[in-house]
């Protein structure tokens, strides 16, 4: 399996996220500085300073593409996008369809811009990475902390400053929608589909569908997971639901019920994709190809299958349907 690590800055196929019970457990992200407009951190929000580099199958690098684009952040920070077919040394850069290479040092691989930010650099390689062109290091590799700045710091540069997802009236609920679904679904199709032992993974398959149970009983009630509102905790299960039929009910083994069985889960899925400047980022082939073919450990003839057939275009009800509420229904989390 390929996904490796540094340790002291060599490159290494160790890959240590399980413990001895074999259950998955993720590795912390170490970048976690802050852009700041008011002068208060090291980063400050200028345009054209920063660059993103993602993975479009990835659901956190994903996440932080769809608030670049939502914010019109497009000429202020730069892109660039890996491989979805993760390398023995990990995300690589390519010319492949939807990529873009590094424009910046013209790297091969995603390491050596860690090893160029911190020589002795011990841990995970991932996306996203926001990188500082100046000082030539990471600021941040942390997905909830990139998009909690792009929304809020960058406005000065933004083409749509106006939308915030991350209101000061909400901030609370935000916090605790996003706490309340990271460990059982945005982790829990990992923690699925990498248990290495059948109590690991009925667990965490059990908590995940418990969650989309609750979530699509909330769902029933008001449009969005803080109310009317659609916030930074939407776009933070978008990206899970988004890949659900097409790669964790198979590859993962996330299959007590697909997506689509669950009406309100799905209408809000197709909802969110079809929100202005979403779809031009959502890969199908790039989501396929990361787990299919990508993951040998799990697919070890790297066969792709060619279905599922999921229409994300198909029309859904959820604004008429929730036209006539005057205020949201507030769920205890």
């Amino acid at each position: 399996m390929a996904l490796g690590r540094l340790i002291d800055g060599q490159w290494t196929t160790e890959w240590t996220e399980r413990n001895e019970k074999g259950e998955f457990q993720r590795m912390p992200t170490l970048f976690h500085h802050q852009i700041r407009t008011d002068g208060s951190s090291d980063f400050p929000a200028e345009a054209g300073r920063y660059h993103l580099y993602v993975s479009l199958g990835c659901p956190w690098a994903h996440r932080t593409v769809l608030l670049r684009a939502l914010k019109g952040l497009e000429d202020a920070i730069g892109l660039s996008i890996v491989d979805p077919v993760i390398s023995e040394q990990g995300w690589q850069f390519s010319d492949n369809a939807g990529c873009i290479p590094d424009p910046l040092y013209q790297a091969d691989y995603l390491w050596q811009l860690y090893v160029k930010a911190n020589p002795t650099y011990t841990g995970r390689v991932t996306v996203p990475v926001l990188w500082d062109k100046q000082t030539e290091t990471i600021v941040n590799n942390e997905s909830r902390q990139i998009i909690q700045m792009f929304n809020s710091e960058f406005n000065a540069f933004s083409k749509n400053p106006e939308l915030d997802f991350y209101p000061e009236a909400l901030r609370s609920q935000i916090d605790q929608t996003i706490d309340a679904i990271y460990q059982p679904v945005n982790n829990g199709v990992y923690r699925s589909g990498f248990a290495a032992s059948q109590s690991a993974y009925d667990q965490a398959v059990t908590e995940l569908f418990q969650a989309l149970d609750y979530w699509e009983t909330v769902l029933d009630c008001q449009p969005y997971l803080c109310g009317h509102t659609i916030t930074l905790a939407d776009w933070c299960l978008f990206t899970t639901l988004f890949r659900f039929d097409l790669a964790y009910h198979g590859i993962f083994k996330c299959n007590l019920k697909r997506l689509v069985d669950y009406p309100n889960l799905w209408s809000y899925c197709r909802d969110l994709y079809q929100q202005p400047e979403v779809k031009q980022w959502c890969s199908i082939d790039h989501v396929k190809r990361i787990y299919y073919v990508g993951l040998p450990e799990l697919n070890p003839n790297q066969i792709m299958p060619k279905g599922p057939a999921i229409d994300f275009d198909l029309p859904h009800d959820r604004h008429q349907r929730f036209a006539i509420e005057s205020q949201s229904v507030l769920v205890e989390i």
